[in-house]
């Protein structure tokens, strides 16, 4: 049986208990859901807001290969990947990325799999805005920590 795969780019909050009450759907196959929520920080009250902004089209495509690169390598019954673009405040969820398997080792694997490739593949570009009125709003750099994790998948 072929993994379902729910891929969404939205500016919209997302509820991660709905998203991960629909991956399972009742599915008796399903033994494992592993879930990861990324949330907007307020880096110490220095962040008013991060504002990302991505290809309408690209990041989607981009998303669903690395999805797809996932079930290739474990036996998943679905994954979800909800991505947000805008200025979101602090507080806010930015990312959700949900994997269903029949064992919990795969599951936390591609779910951890997955987020290392959203970090250094998906074509999102963030923006801080600073909480000082003072200061200029300024792009984040890649690091090379994400990279780095990533690569790790390259000897598996």
């Amino acid at each position: 049986m072929e993994a379902s795969l729910k891929i969404k780019v939205q500016a919209e909050l997302f509820d991660a208990g709905t998203e991960i009450t629909a991956l399972h759907a009742g599915n008796p196959a399903i033994g494992a859901v592993t879930s990861f929520t990324g949330y907007c920080r307020d880096e110490g009250g220095q962040l008013e807001a991060l504002e990302l902004e991505h290809f309408p089209g690209m990041a989607e495509s981009q998303l669903t290969s690395i999805a797809q690169d996932a079930t290739a390598r474990w036996p998943l019954q679905g994954l979800t990947i909800i991505h947000r673009y805008g200025k979101l405040k602090p507080g806010e969820p930015i990312v959700l990325v949900a994997t269903a398997s029949a064992h919990r080792r795969a599951s936390f694997q591609a779910a951890d799999f997955l987020m290392d490739f959203l970090k250094t593949k998906a074509p999102f570009w963030k923006k801080e805005h600073p909480a000082d009125p003072q200061k200029e709003a300024s792009w984040v750099d890649a690091k090379a920590s994400d990279d780095a994790d990533a690569d790790r998948w390259k000897m598996v």
